[in-house]
């Protein structure tokens, strides 16, 4: 249950069992991005390689069966495994003896961790909630020992998927299914798009620009208002009703409180502000309203920019979907 509705999650799980170690990531999906994004986040964590990895056979790591036994692997892993420099191992059909410890650890951190407890805020407080208790599960394991002898870590495999695309008038980008704003001076412009399981990147002649969270359904967008500030300089009087504010939610209870009247000052104050984190940005507003106790209450703001907005736009209507219809 997340945010009060029930989730279909999936539950990547990777185990050693000469040390008895068990560790999973939480995901929305089970895409190959998925598939390997797991893998390069167990090595970066484990801080090592193994020599060999086991495989089920599932549709990431063989393409086809040839006769009985006779397998051909994904040529994506084949290139992965060839990078990281292990082996690849995968288990017979029908051989559960082959794949005992994994598939029990599956299940064993299934009602040891979600069994007590499966509700949560979002999605975010459920993979805090899994990192702490496998921490937990894992303190009696030999890991550390296991460590010792593990190969080298390589530089991070980059899995994104890198495409180019011109950046639309009202300064989004399009990412499978889903949009996602870049800064407006970029309105006509080529950019780069490296897409990967958990987030999307933006660079411009190989310089990096901004990067979301990736959205996960179809037809949503992801909107930094911090994109739009030169657009909002222009036509400030706009920003009351256009959806980059109402997409930021703490910024909108900030603005409906104590800049209604004053839609410029709200605008300078994020400009000479936007490289500052939330707290930061919190206490530079805080030192223009000056009204004695009648300040913005941290914890409060960030209870309200933790709710998950379901804005969704058809891909074709946009209107209003900068600021109140300014190019």
């Amino acid at each position: 249950m997340i945010n009060g509705e029930l989730k279909d999650l999936s539950l990547a799980v990777l185990s050693s069992p000469c040390s008895n170690f068990r560790w999973a990531f939480l995901y929305k999906n089970q895409t190959s991005e998925v598939f390997f994004d797991s893998q390069v986040r167990f090595f970066e964590m484990i801080g090592g390689l193994y020599k060999e990895v086991v495989y089920d056979n599932m549709k990431n790591v063989v393409t086809r069966f040839i006769g009985k036994n006779e397998k051909d692997l994904n040529p994506n892993l084949l290139a992965f495994a060839n990078y990281y420099g292990f082996n690849i191992n995968v288990t017979n059909c029908f051989s559960g003896n082959e794949k005992g410890h994994v598939e029990g650890s599956v299940k064993i951190i299934r009602k040891s961790v979600f069994a007590p407890k499966y509700e949560f805020d979002s999605f975010e407080q459920a993979e805090e909630y899994l990192e702490k208790e496998l921490l937990k599960m894992n303190e009696s394991s030999l890991i550390e020992e296991e460590k010792k002898n593990l190969l080298k870590l390589k530089p991070k495999y980059d899995l994104a998927k890198i495409t180019t695309q011109k950046v639309d008038s009202y300064s989004f980008v399009q990412a499978e299914k889903n949009k996602y704003s870049v800064p407006d001076y970029l309105v006509g412009k080529t950019v780069v798009i490296r897409n990967y399981a958990r987030e999307i990147k933006i660079y411009v002649n190989d310089n990096f620009v901004c990067s979301h969270k990736k959205k996960d359904g179809s037809n949503e967008v992801s909107i930094d208002i911090k994109h739009y500030l030169t657009s909002l300089e222009r036509k400030p009087g706009a920003i009351r009703n256009s959806l980059a504010l109402k997409n930021t939610p703490f910024l909108k209870t900030i603005f409906d409180k104590y800049f209604i009247k004053e839609p410029k000052k709200f605008v300078e104050i994020i400009k000479n502000n936007k490289e500052k984190d939330t707290d930061e940005l919190i206490d530079a507003f805080n030192e223009y309203i000056k009204f004695g106790e009648d300040t913005i209450p941290k914890d409060v703001v960030k209870e309200v920019n933790n709710i998950e907005l379901k804005t969704r736009i058809l891909i074709s209507s946009y209107d209003d979907l900068l600021v109140g219809g300014v190019k």
